[in-house]
């Protein structure tokens, strides 16, 4: 093994850039493209991420298990790329909400909840078992555009006062964001 890396640190420092750098580069494309509405750009991402974790579980894994004995240049490089990566799925459901396309939410906590879920993949998915990795994707994408996704018709969720007070506040919030107030 020494023969392709110098050390233990290189071997961190490949497989940090591999299991970060790789999906940011693929999802800073994706989200470049200007064919793509919100909801295909989420659905992308989750694909991009999911498909990542499925063809290449235990270098994820290694590297969650070996955050804690980083070196400090690749704790530093490990946490950018990380950050960029969190910032890029908020960026694409700020996209969303502003266009009225996902319900008014929190963009970071919801870019954290479509990453946690497609990272978790890594530990329970397991290749030639039950599931395949399409069906995951799939299944996974779907869910996150559900999640987010503004209910068709926009009719208040239930019905009586609250229900339409509710539906009113959720607008609200969404010209506020969309005016910047």
């Amino acid at each position: 093994m020494y023969y392709y890396v110098k050390s233990k640190d290189e071997l961190l420092a490949k497989l940090v850039t591999e299991v970060t750098d790789g999906p940011l580069d693929e999802l800073g494309g994706l989200v470049a493209r200007t064919d793509l509405d919100p909801v295909q750009k989420l659905r992308g991402i989750v694909e991009i991420v999911v498909g990542r974790r499925v063809t290449q579980p235990e270098r994820f894994r290694l590297l969650i298990r070996s955050e804690a004995e980083l070196p400090a240049e690749l704790t530093a490089a490990y946490d950018e790329s990380r950050k960029a990566v969190l910032k890029t799925i908020a960026g694409v459901l700020d996209e969303g909400i502003h266009a009225g396309r996902f319900r008014p939410v929190e963009s970071r906590v919801a870019a954290l909840g479509v990453l946690g879920m497609c990272n978790w993949v890594a530990w329970w998915f397991h290749p030639g078992g039950r599931d395949s990795p399409e069906a995951v994707i799939d299944q996974l994408a779907e869910m996150a555009v559900g999640a987010l996704q503004r209910a068709d018709g926009h009719v208040p969720e239930g019905e009586g006062p609250a229900a339409a007070v509710k539906m009113l506040r959720q607008d609200i919030d969404h010209l506020e964001r969309i005016l910047d107030l």
